[in-house]
């Protein structure tokens, strides 16, 4: 046997089952980094939780979709919100000063 034919024979392709792709989409969902859900659940690689993803989204139709882009535009709108937040405590805390 050839060096390519054992390394095609000891790197067979992993299944995953229904469930644990819900449980994974549903982690990225929750915020968790896609690195932290892929080295958690041990899997390969981060684009297998985004195709994981994208998959479900397409089969969830437009709602999903229009779903999705509101939670990526709240969370846009959060982060700006934040830094001018953060921004008005640092000059309050300046004009405060005796």
């Amino acid at each position: 046997m050839t060096g390519n034919a054992s390394r095609r024979k000891r790197r067979a392709r992993r299944v995953y089952d229904e469930e644990l792709k819900g449980e994974a989409v549903q982690m990225l969902r929750d915020g968790h980094s896609a690195e932290a859900v892929a080295r958690n659940l041990g899997l390969s690689s981060v684009s297998l939780l985004y195709r994981w993803k994208a998959k479900l989204v397409r089969q969830n139709g437009a709602a999903a979709v229009t779903l999705e882009s509101r939670v990526r535009q709240l969370e846009e709108d959060l982060r700006r919100v934040e830094r001018e937040r953060d921004v008005l405590k640092k000059a309050l805390a300046i004009f405060s000063r005796p």
